[in-house]
């Protein structure tokens, strides 16, 4: 355990502690890795991606001229984060799920800073990587303190009642869209479940538009969506003994008109057998086979109210772009 990391000058006291250096240690990856290679069809959890090769291939994901989605959200968030802020309602502390290296946060961090001179930031994240690189890009801003934690969620959610005060938990960068709808639900609704009235809780959520439009941003022209996703096979021949070629298989992108979402797998090019020694496990790939890898809902803003209403949350101000790509929903715990 360590204390909070605390940037230049003074932050608020206490604050969770943060965990370890890895959020595996309860062989979780070697679970998930076992059940989704002998599964019918086969199948990896998005949170697989996220090692910290993985997440610095994200960083770069989100630089590429096809994903629209950071920047539309980053514009979203510099030209409301002082009425978000307002919304929530001050004393508050920052918290932040899947934080990364939180430079879409840093408006909101600053205009917490302008209307309370201090402020606590907890970014969570699958990575410790992301989190060093949360740190580095915060380092130096005056009035915050940084309490990173490495957690899943909603596995770990204990830590959030350490946080003091009132509480705004963020949900950005359309990550609320990686989620089945009903795992989605659970979320908002498990961490609705640790908030006390008064606290409130903002998502991003990439909305539903052309097709061709989405496409793009998850199969880009310069293939670091490929090499995003092929990354997962390689961090499995690193900490499991895989054997995979990732030479052998390709990225694929669909659209599923009927779900509203993004499909995204990885397709054997041919027919073999890949053996993962650490897990005594042989993986059999038909040529042609898909292995899922991830979906990306893109939601309506009647949905996105709707799944905010039933996790006990009241909806109180959407905030979007002009062509209405993309939403920040903001809502009140009950």
């Amino acid at each position: 355990m360590t204390g909070p990391h605390t940037g230049a000058g003074a932050g608020p006291e206490g604050g969770p502690s943060a965990t370890g250096d890895s959020a595996w240690g309860d062989g979780a990856v070697a679970r998930a890795v076992r059940e989704g290679l002998l599964a019918s069809p086969k199948r990896l959890p998005p949170w697989l991606l996220y090692d910290d090769a993985g997440s610095a291939l994200f960083d770069e994901i989100t630089r590429l001229p096809e994903y629209y989605l950071t920047r539309t959200e980053h514009a979203i968030l510099g030209e409301n984060a002082d009425a978000i802020i307002e919304a929530a309602g001050p004393p508050l502390s920052l918290v932040e799920l899947g934080a990364g290296s939180a430079t879409k946060t840093r408006f909101l961090i600053e205009a917490a800073i302008r209307a309370q001179e201090r402020v606590l930031y907890v970014p969570v994240d699958v990575s410790k990587g992301a989190l060093t690189s949360a740190e580095q890009h915060l380092a130096g801003v005056a009035g915050l303190t940084l309490c990173p934690v490495v957690a899943r969620y909603p596995d770990e959610l204990g830590w959030l009642a350490a946080a003091p005060g009132r509480r705004l938990v963020m949900f950005l960068g359309s990550n609320i869209g990686n989620y089945e709808p009903r795992e989605a639900a659970a979320l908002l609704g498990a961490v609705s479940a640790e908030l006390r009235p008064g606290d409130s809780m903002l998502v991003g959520a990439d909305l539903r538009k052309d097709p061709a439009i989405v496409l793009p941003a998850y199969d880009d022209a310069a293939g670091v969506s490929e090499r995003f996703n092929l990354n997962l096979l390689e961090r499995i021949n690193r900490e499991l003994g895989g054997q995979f070629d990732a030479r052998l298989f390709r990225h694929v992108a669909r659209w599923n008109d009927a779900a509203s979402r993004v499909e995204l797998y990885l397709e054997s090019r041919v027919r073999q057998a890949v053996a993962v020694r650490r897990l005594g496990i042989t993986a059999r790939f038909e040529a042609g086979e898909l292995m899922h890898m991830e979906n990306s809902y893109k939601l309506t803003l009647p949905g996105l109210e709707a799944l905010f209403r039933g996790a006990g949350l009241e909806p109180t101000r959407t905030f979007t772009d002009a062509r209405g790509w993309f939403a920040v929903q903001h809502g009140r715990r009950r």
